[in-house]
């Protein structure tokens, strides 16, 4: 079978190459995929650079989310037939032709919801998802992020809508507020306007903001912090433009807030089964009622994977790169 593989961390459009490998045999409890799709994420390109919480003995396969069809069965499989539509995600290895995966682990997929959106239903959709849990906010609740116009900030906008919490975004441009209403996604400002805080506060009528995300670093974080109320929360869900998070320690004093990460691997081991069930149904159920959308900005070949990298870098993309086998 075809799988990338690198056997040095770097750049991954340069370490990156397709390899033939032994096609694997389930073990018991374990489900063999034939897989279709798999999309590409920043913690997959972090792990090829060696520069993720997760580092792989080398040489290394990638990828950790794949689309796929049931193939073989493990011994003691249950629940589960060979040509069913399932996804993985946590599941290293799922840029190559077959996958082997824990059979516990996948969802099935309803034939209602297309292989593009399928292939990317678990990772970055159920973080959103699960952050939003995690931030827990109730219906009526005001909370703000930045990165508004990414593809979490999009999501977390539209799940955060359909349960009737209000989201304030953030974004660097004014370009970004009209590009997020053209997706039907309100209450968006724009901080390189000098009255940004002003307009944020004037969305809310008063009402005080319980909780802020931050996926940027840096001095956005201390933005995000600036607009939440007294005993308020501030969670780190990524570092896009630095590591180090910049907040004024008059905010973290004054507003008695609360500052911590948010890391969804962690979270998704941690969350019991029956909430993580009604997780997964939820986005299900949003993905093909149209609430939640995912869109997709382009489809490589695996043997076009540097080409693929390069899309999914592309400043202002709108929706994910995904890789076919």
């Amino acid at each position: 079978m075809r799988a990338l593989i690198h056997h040095t961390f770097g750049e991954p459009e340069d370490v990156l190459t397709v390899e033939d490998r032994p096609l694997p045999d389930p073990g018991p409890g374990q489900v063999r995929l034939r897989v279709l799709l798999s999309p590409i994420h920043n913690h997959d390109l972090w792990t090829i650079r060696g520069t993720y919480g997760f580092k792989p003995a080398l040489p290394a396969a990638s990828g950790t989310e794949a689309l796929g069809i049931v193939d073989a069965l493990g011994e003691g499989v249950e629940g589960l037939e060979v040509g069913q539509r399932v996804v993985t995600g946590g599941t290293f290895g799922a840029w190559a032709e077959y996958l082997i995966t824990k059979a516990a682990g996948l969802i099935r997929v309803p034939e209602s919801i297309p292989d593009e959106s399928a292939s990317q239903l678990i990772s970055m959709p159920f973080s959103t998802i699960s952050l939003l849990e995690f931030l827990a906010v109730k219906e009526g609740d005001w909370i703000v992020q930045n990165a508004a116009n990414g593809a979490v900030g999009r999501m977390l906008a539209q799940l955060g809508a359909a349960r009737g919490v209000n989201v304030i975004g953030l974004v660097r441009r004014a370009e970004g507020v009209e590009e997020l209403r053209a997706q039907g996604i309100a209450d968006v400002v724009a901080t390189d306007q000098d009255d940004w805080r002003e307009r944020a506060a004037a969305l809310t009528g008063g009402a005080p903001i319980t909780a802020g995300v931050d996926s940027v670093g840096g001095e956005a974080s201390g933005q995000v912090l600036s607009l939440i109320a007294e005993n308020g929360t501030l969670v780190a869900f990524g570092a896009m433009s630095s590591p180090v998070m910049e907040i004024s320690s008059g905010d973290v004093i004054f507003k008695q807030a609360t500052v911590k990460g948010f890391w969804g691997s962690k979270v998704s081991k941690a969350m019991d089964p029956g909430t993580r069930a009604a997780l997964f149904s939820e986005l299900i159920r949003r993905v093909g009622d149209g609430t939640l959308t995912l869109p997709v900005s382009g489809v490589f070949d695996a043997a076009d994977v540097g080409d693929a990298v390069r899309a999914s870098n592309t400043p202002g993309r709108v929706g994910k790169v995904l890789l076919k086998f």
